[in-house]
């Protein structure tokens, strides 16, 4: 595997591991080996480290004393910790589109994004839909202008990533549900209206919520 120089050598290691845990390849509670990897990788073991704090950080991975490493697991309980999280972030940079946005150039973008889900939803390309649905949130940020909340939003979504594909790969419809949800913020936030905005983004996090925790119950 050859890694480009722009990222750090950890943060490529840390990215190529994340996406085999977000996509299932690598199995809750499954041991990540840090010499396999360092093997498979044609990395520095150090690296390899570097990486798995990363994705510690990041909720993917947890690191046990005299264990090592091992990818964590999907319990009820973090399923619904973490969604209540994370809607309040949402909600938190909603508001600040809602505030900020000047003109129709400030919102051309999430118009942008809105066409890239739709062709994504119409080749059924779950990966790509994921991650257009996750520039969303890195497009509010500027409007934010809220480093904690970025970082802490940033490191949050490899967890909701994995929540995202673990429901869509049961139940691709639900693809169609988030646009049309999308829609609608897309229109609460042109009209500046905050509180339709959480009532929203609340109502798909509960409904996204009890679909990863019903997914869950099926495994």
């Amino acid at each position: 595997m050859t890694f480009k120089a722009s990222d750090s050598l950890a943060e490529q290691i840390a990215h190529y591991l994340a996406e085999r845990i977000i996509r299932g390849e690598m199995k809750a509670c499954e041991r990540i080996q840090e010499q396999k990897v360092t093997q498979a990788l044609n990395v520095s073991r150090g690296s390899v480290r570097e990486a798995l704090l990363i994705l510690e950080r990041r909720h993917l991975v947890v690191i046990l004393p005299r264990r090592g490493a091992q990818v964590s697991e999907l319990t009820p309980h973090k399923v619904k910790s973490l969604y209540a999280l994370v809607m309040e972030l949402y909600i938190l940079l909603a508001r600040a589109v809602a505030d900020g946005w000047r003109d129709d150039g400030d919102l051309a973008p999430f118009l942008a994004i809105q066409q890239r889900l739709m062709e994504s939803q119409r080749n059924e390309d779950i990966d790509a839909f994921v991650e257009h649905s996750f520039d969303v949130m890195r497009l509010a940020f500027p409007f934010a202008d809220n480093p904690y909340l970025q970082e802490t939003v940033e490191n949050l979504l490899p967890a909701i990533s994995r929540t995202y594909h673990l429901a869509l790969e049961r139940r691709k419809g639900e693809m169609a549900q988030f646009l049309e949800i999308f829609a609608q913020l897309l229109q609460a936030i042109v009209e500046r209206d905050h509180g339709r905005a959480r009532e929203l983004l609340l109502g798909y996090g509960e409904h996204n919520c009890q679909l990863v925790l019903a997914t869950l119950a099926e495994r």
